[in-house]
């Protein structure tokens, strides 16, 4: 596959995950990022092309993506990022993708639909874990009860965050909770609610929390009422609940600064036998006003691994094909069987359950 496409971000964690089985799939991608020598090195080790250049010019970034038609862009904390590449995918006509789970940039992303229609250019943020399954789980579930209007997804991440992921979290602390009722996004308190969540490997503690995937199935199931939960032990929730009276700290710039630079010196993510010995699941349900439910579940390698194979696999589509342009989920792109077709996935998906 030519070089007509970047991996910008390409040296951090997932950035060199997706970079390496690119190159282990013949791709050809020219690798990008703001530190010189880290890109430079990763390149050559993998025998690409290579640039590099900050996201803070605007012309940079035009530049830095000339004669791409499309960018996968790994280079987080994307509440920082992501505007300034996206805008400039827009302006060259060059397809953006990302591997985000932050709320506001999926709404922020959202905003630009029209213009990227007109512009012929595909946006779809949150192309890796824990989007991909859980949006792909809740279109299927919807398929299945087009009449639902409330969806539960839950998802259990085995083998520990990434720093990049971790970043997010602290920011996502600092704005406190989010859910969707009756169609629009609302704040809620940071660890709202608890509730077990039914794995098929067993009951797990599940709280809620602020992730993208509030926004993103909304606009692929149309579902106005939607909950997000992590599966975390209870003296998480207990930690989550005590940082409430500490949201307005958390949320100053040199507090923030100050604890993702601890995570950056103490996060490194999951090494190679980590990955490989760790899995991802997806629990998801959708009921209905008169009772009836449906619930699924998705088994899947570590997030990471997922979130690898996923990306590449949208990438490969959409410089195979010319879909319109515009904003995506994953579901809306792919289709809903999307995440079943990944390396080591499978999707159970209940029968109609109208006992409640």
């Amino acid at each position: 596959m030519n070089a007509d496409w970047m991996i910008y971000g390409a040296y951090g964690y997932t950035g060199e995950l997706i970079s390496r089985l690119a190159a282990e799939r013949g791709m050809q991608p020219i690798l990008a990022g703001r530190n010189e020598a880290r890109t430079r090195e990763l390149a050559e080790s993998l025998g690409l092309s290579w640039r590099s250049f900050s996201l803070e010019n605007s012309d940079d970034v035009k530049t830095g993506i000339q004669g791409c038609k499309l960018v996968l862009h790994c280079a987080g904390p994307f509440s920082a990022t992501s505007a300034p590449m996206l805008n400039a995918c827009l302006d060259a006509g060059t397809h953006y993708l990302d591997i985000t789970g932050e709320i506001d940039v999926f709404a922020a992303a959202h905003q630009h639909h029209e213009q990227a229609r007109k512009k012929d250019v595909v946006i779809l943020p949150g192309a890796g874990f824990d989007v991909v399954p859980t949006d792909c789980l809740a279109a299927t579930l919807v398929q299945k009860l087009p009449s639902a209007t409330h969806l539960t997804l839950a998802f259990e991440a085995g083998g520990g965050p990434s720093a990049g992921t971790a970043k997010s979290a602290v920011e996502g602390m600092g704005k406190g909770g989010r859910v969707r009722q009756d169609g629009m996004l609302t704040t809620v308190p940071l660890a709202w609610k608890t509730r077990q969540i039914p794995f098929a490997e067993g009951d797990r503690l599940g709280v809620t929390i602020p992730w993208g995937d509030v926004f993103t199935s909304y606009i692929s199931t149309g579902i106005p009422n939607v909950e997000v939960y992590l599966s975390v032990p209870p003296s998480a929730v207990k930690k989550m609940r005590s940082i409430r009276k500490f949201k307005w700290l958390l949320g100053l710039g040199p507090v923030q600064s100050f604890l993702k630079k601890r995570i950056e010196n103490k996060v490194a993510g999951p090494d190679n036998a980590l990955r490989e010995n760790t899995q991802a699941r997806v629990w998801a349900e959708v009921s209905s006003s008169d009772g009836r439910s449906v619930s699924g579940q998705v088994n899947a390698p570590n997030g990471y691994s997922l979130t690898a194979d996923a990306a590449l696999g949208i990438t490969t589509y959409l410089l195979e094909n010319n879909p319109e342009g515009g904003f995506y989920t994953p579901s809306l792109l792919m289709g809903a069987d999307y995440v079943s077709n990944l390396q080591g996935v499978e999707m159970q998906i209940a029968e109609i359950d109208s006992s409640k």
